[in-house]
């Protein structure tokens, strides 16, 4: 046979599998209906495996039983994302436990924000509160969390990934260790300053300090002057405060424009950070299960089961409901060697259809699943 009579008995065979397909999706289609008048799961995992045993078997070697498997995961896939379509269209399986708020109540609220005055969180915190913000600081970002879970304050200002640096590890911990909810965010442009003691040079300079991240993002500054000692700490703020109270001429401090006006301290170099578009989100946290209407970005954790293709299925409901994924980052789970749980964000609304369908799915395929919010 030439090329064009095997295209042509190709193009033959496809049209008989998408009539097989199609004839097959509504048979499911009649299954979601009998699960949905006997309340049963859409996920039955005895029964797909026992499928693909079966078809497998049918095979004659194994790169086509491996193939074969492959298209019936696919298709059995395809299957349940119809079903839980059909499921979230009637209604079953209900709410999601968030409530819709038009505005948030920011009037009087107390605010929390981590580190000290002049820190870049303070700076977040009354660019999206305002001037006037009812707030307290606390020294680590747990003491934030549990003063909003305690209710000490309704909101706090917590850094969680900066645009050089990356994220910041620990909130994303505490975000599935507390039960409180991301509302909002707001970055920032972050530009470094290098703080010293009044009438202090650079060249009097020999120990630097700042938090881990700065430091890392002010490396190639620092790198220049390599008889600089770099001493982390918990906060830039707290970085210029030490250096005031101690009074130190050879000590500066890598931080904030505000923080040096705050402490009284010389700004001895601006822009120490090496890039110019350097910026910060902050998210604003609180612990009600609740979103604004108008909210365009969901974020979940979730852990998948530890095997071949977990991930790569759990992701597909994402692209079955046409929902652009934003940002998909890990973080090993605690006394659980080499597994990891994954951190979401996407574009959508809790109230959109698509967004139900998706999260139903995940729901009943992860091994877990959790709503950070929508903001």
């Amino acid at each position: 046979m030439d090329l064009l009579e095997l295209r042509k008995r190709l193009d033959g065979l496809d049209e008989q599998i998408v009539a097989l397909y199609e004839e097959r999706m509504e048979l499911c289609s009649q299954v979601a209906e009998y699960k949905i008048a006997t309340g049963r799961k859409v996920l039955d995992k005895t029964r797909e495996e026992e499928k693909l045993r079966r078809v497998r078997a049918l095979t004659h070697n194994e790169f086509n039983a491996h193939g074969v498997q492959e298209l019936f995961e696919q298709i059995m896939s395809m299957s349940r994302k119809l079903q839980y379509n059909k499921l979230t269209a009637e209604g079953v399986g209900g709410r999601l436990p968030f409530i819709g708020v038009e505005q948030l109540d920011v009037r009087k609220a107390r605010v929390v924000f981590q580190g000290a005055e002049g820190a870049y969180s303070q700076m977040a915190m009354m660019k999206y509160f305002g001037e006037d913000v009812n707030c307290f600081h606390v020294d680590t970002f747990r003491d934030a969390m549990c003063a909003i879970e305690e209710g000490s304050a309704e909101f706090a200002v917590l850094p969680i990934e900066n645009s050089t640096a990356g994220i910041v590890s620990e909130i994303y911990d505490l975000l599935v260790e507390f039960e409180n909810y991301i509302v909002g965010e707001q970055i920032i442009r972050i530009e470094h300053c290098l703080l010293g003691m009044p009438g202090a040079t650079i060249d009097q300079i020999r120990t630097v300090y700042s938090h881990p991240q700065s430091l890392m993002q002010s490396a190639r500054y620092l790198n220049a002057h390599e008889n600089w000692r770099q001493i982390s700490m918990q906060n830039n703020a707290f970085a210029a405060r030490k250096v005031i109270e101690e009074g130190d001429m050879s000590q500066a401090a890598i931080a904030s424009e505000q923080a040096a006006k705050i402490y009284g301290l010389d700004i001895l170099e601006r822009g120490v950070n090496q890039s110019d578009s350097n910026s910060t989100r902050f998210i604003i946290v609180t612990n009600q299960k609740i979103f604004q209407k108008d909210a365009s970005k969901v974020s979940l954790c979730l852990e998948v089961s530890h095997e071949s293709g977990s991930l790569y299925r759990i992701l597909s409901h994402f692209i079955y409901n046409n929902l652009n994924m934003c940002k998909i980052e890990s973080r090993p789970i605690e006394e659980r060697n080499w597994e990891y749980r994954f951190f979401i964000d996407f574009e959508g609304n809790l109230e959109d259809s698509a967004v139900k369908n998706a999260l139903r799915g995940l729901r009943e395929e992860a091994r877990s699943m959790k709503i950070l919010g929508n903001y």
